[in-house]
């Protein structure tokens, strides 16, 4: 499932405090910050969708991802690659590495990554 612009950066600070309060979460906001009520909005969606869930300590909560950081860019990236690579991860890779102005020391450190998956798949 796919999150808006909003709520991903709500969920790169809460992945980046791991447990927060909502004026915790507020303070990670650069200024001009949201409205408490816009982030409250926005806990709510992320809870509705099952990317977040929250203790309660009297009335209120502490909120932390049931989603990790790493889940959740990985099926963004596969969902990217099947729907404009044709599901091709090598169409995916040369695009990379065509449109993004890699220095010859990035793409040695690919390449590098590259003969380490190779080898661990031999094994």
């Amino acid at each position: 499932m796919n999150l808006t612009k909003a709520e991903e950066q709500l969920m790169k600070y809460l992945w980046k405090l791991e447990r927060a309060f909502m004026k915790d979460l507020l303070e990670q906001y650069p200024p001009p910050k949201p409205a408490p009520t816009t982030v409250a909005t926005l806990l709510k969606r992320l809870h509705n969708k099952g990317f977040i869930d929250y203790e309660k300590f009297g009335s209120i909560r502490q909120y932390y991802a049931t989603v990790n950081k790493k889940e959740y860019f990985s099926s963004h990236i596969k969902g990217l690659i099947k729907g404009f690579f044709n599901n091709s991860n090598a169409q995916f890779a040369s695009f990379f590495t065509d449109e993004i102005d890699l220095s010859e020391e990035e793409l040695q450190e690919l390449r590098a990554i590259v003969d380490q998956k190779i080898q661990k798949k031999k094994k």
